[in-house]
């Protein structure tokens, strides 16, 4: 791997690249974006470069898709007819299911193969960009064809920037990342919806640290979100459901002084969650 294309300097993209090089990678890092993307991105030092689509499918051995979903769509049918046999496509978008099933109706000659850093921030755009985003967290990599040098090289530098790689299918990654990442925001966006709605001032005055911990992910972009569950309604739906009907055990178990075993039940999900992290 020696010429990589980061198509959507942002967060992610910025993050790969300044993860890129501080793991050593030797070659050409370019962006392909928006000018003021590109401008954040040669600020930060992701990108040393920018270029157009066109450039990228007839310079890059990596073609990195870091957009928002719908956008990642709209690229794969730009990348159809121009991205070459000997060229990796792969994307960071959070689902997995429509991405591969545009990959495979568009991408004639290059091989695609999916994923998924597990990793974030609120902030978006290059400017936050951190080049320790992936370490430790997982990356899910959905394939959709046998691996080759090009996959297996990627693979070594995911690795290489201190990422944990998890592969699975993409019906099982977008399944899992509606309880794991799509609950979570929509629960921290209606817990603050909630609160607003109220009208309360007191609401404002009299909270702690867990309030803020709570609705840290009520601040993430609405736009970034709404092309994610766009494409992941039904796995999203089942998430909500399960919710829901804890939720109204929880609203009956509290008449009848009952909350133990769900208080019980909570804490021992969120301990295994904390040992994994620590195991990593």
């Amino acid at each position: 791997m020696n010429y990589v294309a980061i198509v959507g300097v942002g967060l992610i993209g910025g993050s790969f690249g300044l993860a890129l090089r501080k793991a050593g990678f030797q070659g050409e890092i370019a962006g392909v974006s928006s000018r003021p993307a590109l401008e954040a991105g040669l600020r930060a030092g992701a990108i040393s470069t920018g270029i157009t689509l066109e450039q990228a499918t007839s310079r890059a051995d990596l073609i990195y898709l870091a957009q928002p979903v719908d956008r990642i769509l709209e690229t794969l049918e730009s990348l159809g007819p121009i991205a070459p046999a000997d060229c990796l496509v792969t994307d960071a978008g959070s689902t997995k299911a429509a991405i591969l099933k545009k990959a495979s109706e568009c991408l004639a000659s290059a091989q695609f193969l999916g994923g998924h850093p597990m990793a974030g921030k609120e902030q978006r755009g290059a400017d936050a960009a951190d080049a320790d985003l992936f370490g430790g967290r997982p990356y899910v990599l959905t394939p959709a064809s046998r691996e080759s040098d090009r996959s297996r090289s990627f693979r070594s530098w995911l690795e290489r920037i201190g990422a944990s790689v998890i592969e699975m299918s993409a019906q099982d990654h977008d399944e899992a990342v509606a309880f794991t990442s799509h609950l979570p925001q929509l629960l921290s966006t209606a817990l603050a919806a909630t609160l607003d709605r109220r009208s309360d001032l007191k609401l404002e005055r009299v909270f702690g640290a867990g309030l803020l911990d709570m609705t840290r992910l009520a601040l993430s972009s609405p736009d970034l979100w709404l092309s994610i569950l766009a494409t992941n309604k039904s796995q999203v739906r089942s998430a909500l459901e399960s919710l829901i009907l804890t939720l109204g055990e929880m609203r009956d178990a509290l008449q009848r002084d009952a909350l133990a075993s769900l208080f019980a039940s909570g804490g021992e999900f969120a301990s295994r969650l904390r040992t994994k992290t620590h195991e990593k």
